[in-house]
């Protein structure tokens, strides 16, 4: 009864907010619109409707193809290829014990479940093998398993490092090994008290000294109160031997993806901006990282744009916020980033690949699809090129792309939590010349 009446009442402030406020803006680039902040008493909703696929795929540009790698997963989250091509799936969902403080807080809670998937997450990492080069990964494995809602990877020589959400983990690694061969040695633990934002990104620097991990924030815009954000919303800088840890950056509402730039070694984060302020506010964001920078959150946004939501409000820190590199949109929520390489092709050589798993807090829906964010001159430039698309139609959604990882031999691997799916997008091959006899 009470959702019910939280129910009519949502529609008719969505209403009131969103008339003549969903108009098409310019969004994307270092230099994005920002319209006036709208308030409501609920927030605009359009929370995705799940279906599966059937016969469907998603769409890829014409020179591609896409196939499904692995189904029947649990909550795949984000995917590593070794060295030998295997590639390492995790699985899981996490989330703390946030408790309801607004009757919203109540309502949104309980429809957003209704757009995710309603199979439990597997807390485990699987491993895919294509024993002969053809594209079907034949062999599937339980790599590790009883961990706790595994999201990033990496590989630093022979040690595997997984951000669980609750502390980074490493496991000794063997070229071609199907399963761990022991429990993990816990690096450092992770803040995960409430855990708001519960998923934990993860890249390691090109020297493998360092390990970066992104921590999302405990609330949207501080309403829990600024003490429980304390270790929160930034990238953590670990020492991988030894698992010492220190701020690298802060101000990052939930950096959801990192990835570090090929020959440059410069980290980039994706970030999910602030609800609440109507639908084309804020602009998630792709950004590289400098160390000691402060990002806004959660006293402004897009540099010094203030947002009073937040008791204390400190103008001081409006001063010090630096603005993102490259805006994505608002409410897209990326949560994936891979830099290209070359065996991609020449039009997608240069950039990165953004998954973004799509929107609830607006009218219209947008995201659901992979990105394509071309780079001049080692940055972030022009106009972002759909990649793979397709997760949405006819008022269903297919699929939400989470991670992506770029095979170096030529594949973009896309991990959909919703249909529980690891695709794999590859250039179409020109056919081999025909051998005839020599005469």
């Amino acid at each position: 009864m009470i959702l019910t009446r939280l129910a009519t009442i949502a529609t008719g402030a969505a209403l009131l907010v969103a008339c003549g406020s969903d108009r098409d803006i310019v969004q994307y680039g270092p230099n994005p619109d920002l319209p006036e902040q709208q308030r409501g008493l609920l927030p605009n909703m359009t929370i995705a409707d799940p279906a599966g696929w059937g016969d469907r795929r998603p769409v890829v540009p014409a020179g591609f193809t896409i196939a499904p790698i692995a189904t029947d997963l649990k909550i795949p989250r984000h995917t590593l290829v070794l060295p030998n091509g295997d590639i390492l799936v995790t699985e899981g969902k996490g989330g703390g014990n946030a408790p309801v403080m607004r009757p919203k807080d109540l309502f949104v809670g309980y429809f957003l479940g209704k757009g995710t998937s309603p199979v439990k997450g597997g807390d485990r990492i699987t491993l895919l093998r294509d024993a002969n080069g053809d594209g079907v990964y034949e062999q599937r494995a339980i790599f590790a398993e009883n961990l706790n809602a595994p999201y990033g990877i990496a590989l630093v020589g022979n040690r595997l490092y997984v951000a669980n959400q609750d502390a980074l983990i490493r496991f000794d690694y063997r070229p071609g090994q199907i399963r761990a061969s022991g429990p993990p040695v816990t690096v450092t633990p992770l803040p995960a008290a409430i855990n708001h934002h519960w998923t934990k990104s993860l890249a390691a620097s090109p020297d493998g000294r360092s390990l970066y991990v992104g921590i999302g924030s405990n609330s949207n815009i501080g309403e829990r109160g600024m003490a429980v954000e304390e270790g929160r919303a930034l990238i953590l800088q670990v020492d991988a031997e030894t698992g010492a840890s220190r701020p690298f950056a802060t101000g990052l509402r939930n950096p959801t993806a990192l990835a570090i730039q090929p020959g440059i070694g410069q980290l980039w984060a994706v970030v999910n901006e602030r609800d609440e302020l109507g639908p084309n506010l804020v602009p998630d964001y792709l950004t590289s990282v400098r160390q000691g920078a402060f990002y806004g959150w959660p006293y402004s946004y897009w540099g010094a744009n203030p947002d009073r939501r937040v008791r204390p409000f400190k103008e001081d820190m409006v001063k010090r916020a630096v603005r993102p590199d490259y805006a994505l949109g608002s409410h897209r929520a990326p949560l994936g980033l891979s830099f290209s390489a070359p065996a991609m092709g020449d039009r997608f050589a240069n950039g990165a690949f953004i998954g973004m798993h799509g929107s609830w807090n607006r009218e219209v829906q947008v995201g659901y699809k992979v990105v394509f964010v071309p780079f001049r001159g080692g940055r972030a430039a022009g106009v972002p090129v759909d990649f793979v698309t397709g997760f949405q139609a006819d008022g269903k959604t297919f699929g939400r792309p989470v991670g992506v990882t770029v095979d170096p031999r030529g594949a973009l691997i896309v991990a959909d939590d919703l249909s529980n799916t690891v695709w794999r997008v590859t250039p179409v091959r020109p056919p081999a010349p025909a051998r005839g006899r020599q005469s």
